[in-house]
């Protein structure tokens, strides 16, 4: 039982970057499929998709994206934590890396990257930030 679903998936990525694969795998659920849409939406990773094996419980497939043999998610980090939450309204969410990088909010009209939010005009919980 994982007590932090998206923590186990930043893990998950982190390491298979660090050890140069190509595609993972990690348990399929609802939150985990919106963050994937917006890593796949920002052009962080290739593409997933979802691998159901009978008797087992279903899985996402993800293919991580390279650029130059170097993998395109160089640092991803988790804000928003079980013991502490992190909320931010959008006039106090700081660009990510003088936005080379998006943070991923939770809000109210889905999942969604920094810039997204800020064209919807919406804040929520920062979940991760991605450079």
């Amino acid at each position: 039982m994982v007590n932090d679903p998206i923590g186990d998936l930043i893990a998950r990525i982190k390491n298979a970057a660090a050890r140069g694969r190509n595609k993972l795998s990690t348990p399929a659920s609802k939150m985990r499929s919106r963050l994937l849409d917006v890593l796949l939406d920002e052009g962080y990773i290739r593409g997933y998709h979802l691998v159901e094996k009978p008797g087992a419980f279903p899985e996402f497939e993800i293919e991580l994206k390279y650029f130059d043999g170097a993998p395109v998610i160089v640092e991803i980090a988790r804000v928003s934590k079980p013991g502490r939450r992190v909320y931010s309204s959008i006039k106090d969410l700081k660009p990510v890396k003088n936005g080379l990088g998006i943070s991923i909010l939770s809000t109210p009209k889905g999942v969604m990257s920094d810039t997204a939010a800020r064209e919807a005009n919406v804040g929520g919980e920062v979940l991760c930030r991605v450079y």
